[in-house]
């Protein structure tokens, strides 16, 4: 992912997202059923998961065995917004977002893979041949532990010690001296992708608020025409090496898994799916 500001912005979206966080954490040490209900699983069964990811776990996939539909609801009922807000139809769009993203930055597939080149999302969970540790030294809020390496790991590929360190503190564990548990456990795996989407930013709403209707541009926002819709997604999550670039094919891709997940969910695409004329943030 690109690099986005440095810390998350102090919002009563997310004290709410941290008090959400606690309290499903303290379910789970009185061991009551009620921890694990999601609304997500109303319109995503086990069987639906297993058809949008034909491929997960075959051999060629090094993430085989890893993305398992219980973790990946067990995250979600974390997170009570997700998939929870506004119509069926925008809770279905904002889920089919979040897929498509996670697909696009796991994916295993090939324009001429069977099943088609959307059949294979969730099939890495690591940064394959990471080209630094991703430590920005500059940031004194979240210092890079020695011998670290902060590259992508987990559905969202979640990388740099300053998304590594407030992920690990809203979630329970050390992001910062233990960041490889994002890709040995596969319920923080989907958490910190989760955190991710509904995590606003100093200068970026969250993947959340833009899909569910409460993204409110700023006049700066207008003027980089950075507009509502799945593009906005794609340039809150990896703008400054995608947008603002004409028939880039790494947005193309995620256009192609957004389409198959709307249309698999019966739900339309929405506004402007690319980020094309929208400058980064």
């Amino acid at each position: 992912m690109a690099k986005p500001s440095p810390s998350p912005r102090a919002t009563p979206f997310l004290l709410a997202t941290v008090l959400s966080i606690a309290a499903a954490g303290a379910a789970a040490a009185s061991g009551t059923e009620a921890r694990w209900y999601s609304p997500v699983s109303s319109f995503v069964s086990e069987q639906l998961y297993t058809s949008l990811f034909l491929h997960k776990d075959d051999a060629a996939c090094p993430a085989r065995g890893f993305y398992t539909y219980a973790s990946f609801i067990r995250a979600t009922a974390r997170f009570p917004r997700f998939g929870a807000t506004g119509c069926v139809d925008a809770r279905k769009r904002e889920v089919a977002a979040f897929l498509a993203q996670i697909s696009h930055e796991t994916t295993g597939g090939w324009a001429t893979a069977p099943d088609g080149p959307y059949a294979w999302g969730l099939c890495y969970k690591e940064e394959i041949n990471p080209q630094s540790s991703y430590c920005d030294a500059t940031d004194k809020q979240w210092p890079c532990y020695p011998g670290k390496s902060y590259h992508g790991r987990g559905p969202i590929q979640i990388s740099w010690n300053f998304n590594y360190g407030p992920a690990g503190r809203a979630l329970g564990f050390d992001g910062l001296r233990n960041p490889e548990v994002v890709a040995n456990c596969s319920d923080i795996a989907f958490q910190t992708a989760l955190w991710f989407w509904m995590t606003p930013r100093d200068t970026k709403p969250s993947c959340h608020q833009v899909m569910v209707g409460e993204y409110r541009p700023s006049p700066a926002d207008v003027a980089a025409n950075r507009t509502a819709g799945f593009g906005l997604v794609t340039n809150i999550v990896n703008g400054g090496l995608e947008c603002n670039r004409a028939g880039d094919a790494r947005v193309n891709n995620r256009i192609g898994f957004y389409r198959r997940y709307c249309q698999v969910l019966g739900v339309d695409v929405g506004p402007n799916l690319d980020c094309e004329h929208q400058q980064p943030f």
